[in-house]
């Protein structure tokens, strides 16, 4: 039993590979674990553990030039205020309708992480009177992303053709899916705020 215990509680492998490593069925180990009272995970205890163990999709990009470092800056300060930043949150999503901020904000993410450029995605607003695919493909020419990388788009249909429209080109989302690159990039903005503010107590984002 005592081995059972440090496999499961100390060493945290899940029942599947305890099972594995006996030889023996998954409803082997369950019936094991009931008989002497072994307390078993919850789902969001098991989900933990694979969060942490899940290997990231990208690498920090150290070190940094004094151009870069500016760029970081700037990325930052456009995600703190344009991103996603739930609590809840596991995908990078920033979004805007000028596309001098879309290249600084994906030049940042490009240039301070190695990331995975196949993981890239964009979600694109648009109005029903205006050229979709002429809209996706200056986005994807201005973002270096395919279109084979872009979410069904939403075209909005309840607005007055005759007002005049703010975003010509619409609006997207440039979107990663990875909790730990959104950590990090929170984790930046909480170190810059603190670094701008010069106290302790600036707000946690």
């Amino acid at each position: 039993m005592d081995k059972i215990k440090d496999l499961y509680y100390a060493q945290k492998k899940h029942m599947s590979q305890i099972a594995g490593h006996y030889n023996v069925s998954i409803d082997a180990v369950a019936s094991f674990m009931r008989r002497h009272n072994l307390k078993r995970r919850t789902p969001a205890e098991s989900n933990g553990i694979n969060y942490k163990r899940k290997c990231p999709s990208f690498k920090r990009h150290l070190p940094l030039n004094s151009y870069e470092r500016e760029l970081e800056v700037a990325g930052i300060m456009l995600y703190w205020a344009e991103g996603y930043k739930s609590i809840h949150g596991n995908t990078v999503d920033f979004a805007n309708s000028d596309p001098v901020m879309i290249k600084v904000f994906l030049n940042f993410l490009r240039t301070s992480f190695v990331i995975g450029e196949t993981k890239l995605r964009v979600y694109l607003y648009c109005y029903s009177n205006q050229n979709l695919q002429e809209l996706i493909r200056q986005w994807s020419s201005i973002c270096h992303i395919p279109r084979s990388q872009f979410s069904k788009p939403y075209v909005r249909t309840d607005f007055n053709p005759e007002q005049k429209r703010k975003m010509a080109l619409g609006m997207i989302h440039v979107r990663y899916h990875d909790k730990k690159l959104l950590l990090e990039i929170k984790n930046m903005i909480h170190s810059y705020s603190l670094s701008l503010l010069n106290q302790q107590d600036a707000p946690i984002v």
